[in-house]
């Protein structure tokens, strides 16, 4: 389309797609692909359990997926000529998650491994305030944003993966300015990483006096879905695997350059050989 609709407004779609996605299967997706050991935990209707052959084709664990009675979740996305999107989602089966069974995954979770998490599902609550008990690291990319976050617990968390809209959401301000000053004062004990798509990303590791700029790979978009979520499975691969944060960084923003080039969600996340061949032409 050539525009995303606005309130009241009706616009005409030049195609209909079907893509496998989701931020949780996306981002396992990613990890897996970038080389990282991933369990994905979660769970999905009886409607998608092809998705799970997508996962365990990237070598990703889904032992620990659920399959429930209901609808799994699904996503609206809206693409412009431009590669922009707007997106309304609907967690179906995602926001179904029992205590019994989020206690079960956090059982398999131990100090040495990252818990990646996203706003997608519920009693999210719950899961910060057990990871903090077991001194579990978290990494939390909180998107979608919506009026839960300001009641959760962040103790565990030892990484942010934010875009300036989430981040606005999480620390209340309004400039980038703030918002990084914000990061920085309000949880000492996590890297934040402020990612603003073509314009490049703002990273803080823990314990650092300041944000630093890595700025973005120069590409041609087609669509930006799941460019965030490549970001965030490559990064931490990357940390998971031993990589500094910078390189870490580095991997990941070569990934999500490269996902913002084909169509899609979990279709467009490339492959390390690819992240890795667009490096070298840098």
């Amino acid at each position: 389309m050539t525009a995303l609709a606005g309130p009241g407004e009706t616009v005409a779609a030049k195609s209909y797609d079907v893509f496998p996605g989701g931020k949780g299967l996306n981002q396992s997706l990613a990890a897996a692909k970038a080389g990282a050991e991933v369990a994905h935990a979660g769970a999905i209707g009886k409607d998608a359990t092809w998705l799970l052959d997508l996962l365990q084709s990237a070598g990703a664990n889904v032992d620990q997926v659920q399959v429930l009675d209901g609808a799994s979740g699904h996503a609206l996305i809206q693409v412009n000529d431009a590669g922009e999107n707007s997106i309304v989602i609907n967690g179906g089966t995602n926001r179904s998650l029992s205590r019994d069974y989020i206690n079960s995954v956090l059982d398999t979770v131990g100090p040495e491994d990252w818990l990646l998490l996203q706003n997608e599902i519920n009693e999210l609550d719950y899961v910060l305030t057990q990871a903090a008990q077991k001194n579990l690291a978290v990494a939390f990319n909180i998107a979608p944003p919506d009026e839960r976050i300001q009641g959760y617990s962040m103790d565990a968390v030892r990484l942010f993966v934010l875009n300036l809209h989430e981040a606005a959401a999480l620390t209340g301000k309004a400039t980038q300015e703030d918002v990084m000053a914000a990061l920085q004062h309000d949880y000492p004990q996590a890297a934040s990483v402020l990612t603003l798509g073509g314009s490049g990303l703002h990273y803080l590791p823990v314990g650092g006096s300041a944000f630093e700029f890595l700025p973005a790979h120069k590409v041609s978009p087609v669509d930006e879905t799941a460019a965030g979520d490549a970001f965030t499975g490559y990064l931490l691969a990357g940390l998971s695997l031993g990589a500094s944060f910078a390189d870490a960084l580095a991997q990941a923003s070569a990934a999500g350059a490269l996902a913002v080039t084909s169509a899609g969600a979990a279709s467009s996340i490339p492959d390390r050989t690819a992240v890795d061949e667009f490096l070298r032409g840098q």
